[in-house]
């Protein structure tokens, strides 16, 4: 038996941030990081509690990744000021340091009900919706993700106001990040009707507005359309998980610092092939692997489809491809320019028993073995 539940109330829209004044809290803890406590769109946050006569503080110290050592710094805030709800601002560090540190701080002193309040301003990680955190320890260069419905957030507010100042680089990598999060889901060994559905619904959105929102970062239709694709993805993928392209990707944010969903969007013409199965004797198969035919149904969606499975799933590549170049992401390690190719091939084996152990590797729809990630790793430079 299954089941299918969105824990999170979402608030959208037009004018979504006036939920903050009929928030059933009078004390709040904001947690975001320093550029956004120095931003003038903090305001946006900032006036509606002051208008409800909302008592609150503010945690600055997010920095990409959430560290281990910056969740402890936030923990020791939370007791200290005792909050009655935490309010995350900010993307996906800040939103996953928000559900660790009120969870690790109420494991400590457990002296009440803690709401959390997400606010993302990025429309990329779908943390706002999901049951996952991932934090990282850069001493050992390893990142760890967090799988508990206690992470989940009790509200996410949506305003497209946020991130019409977002620059076109992380409008570029987030919005990768929500398709490959939407496309992951869809060919999950876990997926089910409910998840297809809201994944496909995101892809479908991306392929429309992803291009526009990065050409125009004050196009507010395309701004919010994304902002929504981001939330639908972070549900699919919160009941149907994710697979080895988000494994490889925790690893090579860990040990080279590359911006997750940037990594997420050079892998993922190499996944899509791997999880296909696809090379030079393809066409003369009689059966496909399962992904084949999920991976046909998406690249329908996007207007791709071919003439057989196995060039529409080709037609799936190229079209990341051509986001890619048109975006101005890399394809290659080698094209980023600052990771030396001595170092990146010394950390392949590390990194490849690492997204073997990754949280995100058994729903993977082809079972990969430790030689196909190397070799993964190996084709990406």
């Amino acid at each position: 038996m299954k089941s299918f539940d969105i824990k999170t109330k979402i608030y959208f829209g037009d004018q979504a941030l006036d939920r903050l004044t009929e928030i059933p809290y009078r004390k709040v803890l904001i947690i975001t990081d320093p550029f956004m406590a120095q931003s003038s769109s903090l305001n946006l946050i900032l006036d509606p509690l002051k208008k409800a006569d909302i008592q609150f503080d503010i945690f600055k110290e997010v920095v990409p990744d959430a560290p281990i050592d910056k969740i402890s710094e936030g923990v020791k805030k939370m007791l200290e000021y005792r909050p009655e709800a935490i309010i995350a601002v900010g993307g996906g560090s800040s939103i996953d340091s928000s559900k660790s540190i009120r969870e690790f701080a109420l494991r400590v002193d457990n002296y009440g009900e803690v709401g959390l309040i997400a606010i993302p301003t990025t429309s990329g990680t779908g943390s706002e919706v999901t049951s996952f955190a991932v934090v990282s320890d850069p001493a050992e260069q390893m990142k760890y993700p967090l799988v508990s419905r206690e992470l989940t957030p009790d509200e996410a507010i949506l305003d497209a106001e946020l991130v019409k100042s977002v620059p076109p680089s992380v409008t570029a990598d987030t919005g990768m990040d929500v398709f490959t999060h939407a496309l992951e889901a869809c060919v999950s060994t876990n997926r089910n009707d409910f998840s297809t559905a809201l994944a496909e619904k995101a892809i479908e959105i991306c392929g429309v507005f992803l291009l526009r929102a990065y050409l125009d970062g004050n196009d507010t239709h395309a701004r919010q359309k994304m902002h929504s694709a981001s939330c639908l993805a972070g549900l699919a993928f919160n009941s149907a998980s994710l697979g080895i392209n988000h494994s490889m990707a925790h690893q090579l944010g860990a040990t080279f610092h590359i911006p997750h969903g940037r990594a997420n969007a050079m892998l993922l013409p190499h996944i899509i092939e791997f999880n296909s199965d696809i090379n030079k004797h393809s066409k003369s198969r009689t059966e496909y692997l399962p992904a084949v035919k999920r991976y046909s149904t998406v690249a329908q969606l996007l207007g791709l489809s071919s003439y057989n499975k196995i060039m529409t799933v080709r037609s799936l590549v190229n079209w990341v491809q051509f986001m890619l170049k048109e975006m101005d992401i890399p394809l290659s390690i080698s094209q980023m320019g600052k990771i030396e190719k001595e170092d990146y091939f010394n950390a392949i084996d590390r990194m490849a028993d690492a997204a073997l152990a990754d949280a995100c590797t058994p729903t993977n729809p082809r079972v990969p073995r430790k030689a196909d990630i190397v070799q993964i790793y190996k084709d990406l430079w």
